[in-house]
């Protein structure tokens, strides 16, 4: 490095990029536009259109609850192709991030209100499922400082057995079927307490070990220099949810 302007020692200077500051702005908002985060807005369009379908001619007929059933079964499965989309093609964003849970929580959610207002459902399992999806949020933000709880096996398990009970709920279904839903929803009712109380267990001993890491870099920090910030012991954050 001389100091030098390239246009001065005959060489060329790099040119800038077409359009400059408009072409990075145009390049950053075409990476918030993939197929990933696509699909997340189709299932919140989704949200309103099944209401109105489940809910139409007074939420008893037949052939609108066919139709509520098709646009909850669309909004399940862009759940599942999105989040893998994401992660196998590297288009995690920050809006997919804010956007997938609350797509996620906003169609089930609708759903159970839905059918526990039209009777379908009783209101204490509305509750529960809710409440649980609430609880772990807020218990996943109350331990972020030291570490993300990942999402377990069980509570996939439970995300499959509550769509596929919210879903046979959706339809009109009569005799066996009616009654073979209802033990599929005890299942998906059972799955989310069982899960939900692990994820309670993984709180308290993440939070347990933050603690401890914190307590003992600050024991060190006086003598060794050790950065007693909180929140940055080792694995506090890269761990994949």
């Amino acid at each position: 490095m001389t100091g030098v302007p390239a246009s001065a020692t005959g060489g060329t200077a790099p040119r800038p990029a077409p359009g400059g500051k408009l072409g990075a702005a145009a390049v950053n908002q075409a990476s918030l536009w993939n197929i990933a985060n696509i699909l997340t807005m189709v299932r919140l369009v989704l949200v309103p259109g099944f209401v109105l379908l489940l809910l139409a001619d007074g939420g008893y007929d037949p052939v609108w609850r066919a139709w509520a059933w098709a646009a909850f079964a669309v909004a399940m499965i862009t759940d599942v192709f999105d989040g893998h989309l994401a992660r196998t093609y590297n288009l995690v964003t920050d809006f997919g991030k804010i956007a997938d849970p609350i797509a996620d929580k906003a169609i089930m959610g609708s759903a159970l209100i839905c059918l526990s207002w039209l009777g379908e459902l009783p209101w204490w399992v509305t509750a529960v499922i809710l409440g649980r999806e609430l609880g772990i949020t807020l218990l996943r933000f109350w331990v972020i400082r030291y570490g993300v709880i990942p999402a377990s096996r069980g509570g996939k398990l439970k995300t499959l057995a509550q769509g596929t009970a919210v879903g046979m709920y959706v339809l009109a279904l009569t005799g066996a079927l009616a009654t073979f839903r209802f033990w599929v929803m005890a299942v998906a009712v059972v799955l989310t307490v069982v899960t939900g109380l692990d994820y309670v267990r993984q709180a308290v001993v993440l939070r347990r070990r933050g603690r401890a890491a914190e307590r003992a870099a600050a024991g060190q920090a006086p003598g060794t220099g050790t950065d007693a910030t909180p929140g940055s012991e080792p694995g506090a954050r890269g761990v994949d949810g």
